[in-house]
């Protein structure tokens, strides 16, 4: 197995060495790896089983089981739709295919341009705002889906 051209920062390389020897580490390091690159690719997952002695297998189980792992990377600006039950009973589903409608792509996808990526998302913490959506690290709340179109095109705009 060859871990490709990547190489981690001395930082990332010092927190997989820490938590590499605590139980449960797995998820901490595929978190920071993550948090780095903004998915985990093939040769990031296979440098963290060469250096870790974690085996590639389980650190796929670990990638796939758990939805907030990426494998793809995503757009230059994150849209998560909120779909929990408050979101989801005020209209979600309505953002999310508004959402697919203006950017031509499915939850999981990359537009064309690479500028957004969508995903839909269990529960964003802000029911009282429902239905929501974030656009990397902002929220937006009590939103209709005639608001979307001028909220994305502030960020195609960046």
């Amino acid at each position: 197995m060859v871990a490709g051209d990547i190489e981690f920062s001395d930082e990332l390389q010092t927190y997989i060495d820490e938590w590499s020897k605590k139980e449960g580490g797995l998820v901490m390091m595929l978190h920071r790896i993550q948090n780095e690159y903004g998915f985990v690719s093939r040769a990031a997952a296979e440098k963290l089983s060469l250096i870790s002695g974690i085996p590639l297998a389980r650190i796929y189980g670990v990638i796939t089981f758990y939805h907030f792992f990426k494998t793809e990377k995503p757009g230059k600006h994150r849209i998560a739709v909120c779909m929990g039950t408050a979101c989801y009973l005020k209209g979600g589903q309505d953002l999310l295919e508004e959402t697919r409608s203006i950017l031509s792509v499915e939850p999981g996808e990359v537009t064309d341009d690479g500028i957004f990526s969508v995903d839909e998302v269990r529960c964003l913490g802000c029911c009282g705002l429902s239905p929501v959506i974030m656009i990397d690290d902002e929220v937006y709340g009590k939103l209709t889906k005639e608001q979307l179109p001028s909220i994305i095109a502030k960020y195609r705009e960046r």
